[in-house]
């Protein structure tokens, strides 16, 4: 599959009031979930969920297409990753999109909650057959992990922590599987953690929180909930908002914290957590000179 980050401004015209979040399904049933929200797609963050399926993408929830694109034609103004897309709102502040998906489908203007919506496909940038599925909170104008949403998949598994670098200022590996002593100073903490789900073929999802601590305090907390957008960039909640380019920009791992460490002994914690509540440590003991 080809980087799915799309626009940041999403269907501006489309954005109306909000209200109260109700109930929602997940919109496939036998679906293998292939890209999670907040992935790190080569340097750029997935801001849904990509399904990998034979069968029709279902309504989230009650609502009215408000638009529905052929993917046919691609004005400069519309998320030409999406490919042929539909956008159903829901009247309770969030849209759900549901791109990728064959030519053809053309949805009925009411839909019903588990009602088919569109038929999978292969267009925009994608190379599986199946859809990608984005909720938008229009009030908010942000992306919502749909595990916020919707009940998450039920997972007992831990998320993996494959590697934890510190970079200095000019980005060069400080600390990494080789390297134990380092200088004192300013760095970035870089990890590469993944997650993945039951049915999932051991797809690398990502978590859902990257937590940094040194000496038992923390410095970083990147939380995969929401992505927003000001002026045209996509930030990311990392003990406040913080551009994503900057977070994803070493892929495959993630910008998890910024740290100043003094000369003697120190402790790195870092915990990648995901939305069941499963959790994995790894701790390294370094010497700063």
């Amino acid at each position: 599959m080809k980087r799915g980050m799309f626009t940041a401004a999403l269907l501006p015209a489309l954005l109306g009031s909000a209200g109260m979040i109700s109930a929602m399904d997940w919109p496939s049933g036998d679906g293998t979930i292939v890209r999670n929200f907040g992935f790190n797609d080569r340097g750029s963050p997935v801001l849904g969920t990509v399904f990998e399926t034979e069968s029709p993408a279902l309504a989230v929830e009650r609502g009215e297409v408000i638009f529905s694109h052929s993917g046919t034609y691609s004005p400069g103004r519309l998320p030409s990753p999406l490919g042929a897309w539909t956008a159903v709102d829901h009247s309770d502040g969030l849209i759900s999109i549901y791109g990728r998906h064959a030519e053809d489908s053309v949805p009925p203007r009411e839909l019903e909650q588990g009602s088919p919506v569109a038929t999978p496909g292969i267009s925009g940038w994608s190379d599986r057959r199946g859809f990608y599925f984005v909720l938008y909170d229009r009030k908010e104008r942000r992306w919502v992990n749909p595990s916020m949403i919707i009940t998450p998949v039920p997972d007992i598994q831990p998320p993996q922590i494959l590697s934890v670098q510190l970079l200095n200022a000019e980005g060069a590996e400080a600390f990494g599987s080789q390297l134990r002593n380092l200088s004192q100073g300013r760095y970035t903490v870089s990890v590469n953690a993944v997650d993945t789900l039951p049915g999932s073929r051991e797809q690398p999802l990502a978590p859902y929180r990257i937590i940094c601590s040194v000496n038992g305090t923390e410095i970083g907390s990147l939380n995969f909930e929401t992505i927003s957008a000001r002026d045209g960039v996509l930030m990311i909640q990392r003990n406040g908002l913080v551009p994503a380019k900057q977070v994803y920009a070493r892929f495959p791992a993630f910008e998890s914290g910024e740290v100043h460490l003094n000369r003697g002994q120190v402790t790195l914690e870092i915990i990648a957590q995901d939305i069941a509540g499963n959790s994995r440590r790894a701790v390294s003991r370094l010497f700063v000179e």
